[in-house]
């Protein structure tokens, strides 16, 4: 039977339209790949970025050894990367967090072209690919510290990404499983469920459809996969206790809020500074809207963005949940920011190459920290690390009295308990004052457990006080000073860590 011009012209239009976007993303994705590997290439520079690291890759060889994750290996977050480190450790070795720095780089591909897809659909395709680029030069722009380290929040952000894309799109289901995956990698991930849940009530709103369906699609698909992880989990009531209920302590103000609130400002100023160049236009176009002055429009609309502004409000109430403000804490903004940032250049007057040519400017400042940044930090770790492997066999357990978990994984010997830093017997958390920290202060029957390894296990060879002048230090713990005078001696001092080791 013959075409007609009609179908002819259908057919030609439909072929078109699938290589316009087939070529948009292959030739978009590349440039993506390569930005994200210049970017974070510092990361492999250094064994270990930060204590949260060094946290995950000690909980991973505990859990190779037979470790149970909330029960013999215990931390206040959730399972899936520490799953994920083990699962690295056990293809790769442990030796080397190489893998998942390179796993990094892919999560933070992966949030790229979500975001590009995202923008793309709001202000079409220039949009998308400049929001995708955008995001990977702000990505390194904070302390490198917090961005070139494989932590959790470089890996909640693709899920997170995600679930607002689904939302987006009115797949409800899919929405609900990303909530979760963002959850479960780390609690405050669960924050994008707000604009998931705004997006269903305002097109029912609109489209006046039944919102009921929907919310029960989004209710199972958040609550599935957490049930599947507590089941999995031979410890479901620990998972419960130490991922939410027992943190109250933990996520404290205390009395030392002039301190907190400086790294507030202190982390959102550098932040501003990286991504001023699209923030800059999204901060005028709010002010002239505020004065009443009319929008200069590009033939785009910037659309009804408030979506975008319950994203970016709730990432900001996941950053305040416990009033610590860490420098990664602030991953979780970029999403929220680089859309807003996007949408108010590609429907304003502002030319995409000044907004390029700054944020690009910024990205080479903090790659260039992170190429130079001091490891004096570092290298006392390493030679305090090298300083316990001399003095231990493999067989030999260890103790680190301090806030550096990464010295256990430097020095690839066994914990002597399953609290990896002092934290959890005293309730110190970093950057917090000496208030409500002390033995007394404690996760609930954490001594007693502590007290039942050292009995089970035998008394560690060698204990690390790497306290300092901390409130935990161990002439205000009595415990620890007890058992310090009474089993052991000093055989070295590096800068203010000191190494006890058994007496014979």
């Amino acid at each position: 039977m013959p075409l007609t011009t009609a179908t002819r012209r259908t057919g030609l239009a439909e072929r078109l339209t699938q290589r316009a976007r087939t070529g948009y993303w292959t030739t978009l994705v590349p440039v993506f790949a390569a930005l994200a590997v210049v970017t974070h290439l510092p990361s492999f520079l250094r064994p270990v970025w930060s204590p949260d690291e060094g946290y995950l890759a000690t909980q991973a060889r505990m859990l190779a050894d037979g470790g149970v994750l909330y029960d013999t290996v215990v931390d206040r977050k959730p399972p899936l990367l520490p799953w994920l480190y083990e699962a690295c450790f056990a293809i790769f070795g442990s030796s080397s967090l190489w893998p998942l720095r390179t796993l990094a780089i892919v999560a933070h591909l992966v949030t790229a072209v979500l975001l590009a897809s995202i923008a793309r659909g709001r202000w079409g395709n220039r949009a998308g690919a400049y929001a995708g680029v955008l995001y990977l030069l702000l990505s390194i722009g904070l302390s490198p510290e917090d961005t070139q380290a494989a932590t959790f929040e470089v890996f909640m952000l693709p899920a997170m990404v995600a679930a607002f894309r689904y939302a987006e799109r009115r797949r409800w289901l899919a929405a609900g499983i990303a909530v979760a995956m963002c959850s479960l990698t780390k609690q405050t991930g669960g924050a994008v469920l707000l604009p998931v849940l705004w997006m269903l009530f305002q097109d029912a709103r609109q489209r006046g459809v039944r919102w009921v369906p929907a919310l029960a699609k989004i209710g199972s698909g958040f609550a599935l996969p957490i049930a599947l992880v507590a089941v999995i989990l031979t410890k479901p009531k620990g998972f419960l206790f130490w991922v939410v209920t027992g943190s109250g302590d933990y996520a404290s103000l205390g009395s030392n809020w002039l301190q907190m609130l400086g790294r507030a400002l202190g982390n959102s100023a550098i932040l501003l500074a990286a991504g001023l160049g699209f923030l800059f236009p999204l901060a005028h176009r709010l002010w002239l809207r505020r004065r009443g002055r009319p929008l200069p429009e590009r033939g785009l609309s910037f659309g009804s963005s408030l979506d975008l502004w319950v994203w970016l409000a709730s990432s900001v109430v996941a950053v305040s949940i416990g009033f610590h403000f860490f420098g990664h804490y602030y991953l979780q903004l970029m999403p929220p920011l680089v859309l807003l940032g996007v949408g108010a250049v590609a429907t304003s007057a502002v030319r995409w190459k000044p907004v390029l040519v700054y944020t690009t400017a910024a990205c080479t400042v903090f790659w260039g920290l992170a190429v130079l940044w001091p490891g004096q930090k570092l290298s006392q770790t390493t030679e305090v690390a090298t300083a316990v492997a001399a003095q231990t066999t493999p067989k030999d357990t260890v103790l680190v009295w301090g806030m550096h978990p990464e010295l256990y994984w430097l020095a690839d010997r066994r914990p002597a308990t399953r609290y990896l830093t002092a934290g959890f017997l005293t309730n110190y958390s970093g950057g917090k004052d000496g208030q409500k920290v002390g033995e007394e202060y404690s996760v609930s029957e954490a001594w007693q457990t502590f007290d039942e390894e050292l009995a089970a296990k035998g008394l560690p060879e060698v204990v690390v006080d790497d306290s300092g002048t901390a409130p935990y230090q161990p002439v205000l713990i009595p415990r620890i000073e007890t058992l310090l005078d009474t089993h052991y001696e000093v055989v070295g001092v590096t800068g203010d860590t000191v190494i006890y080791r058994l007496k014979r």
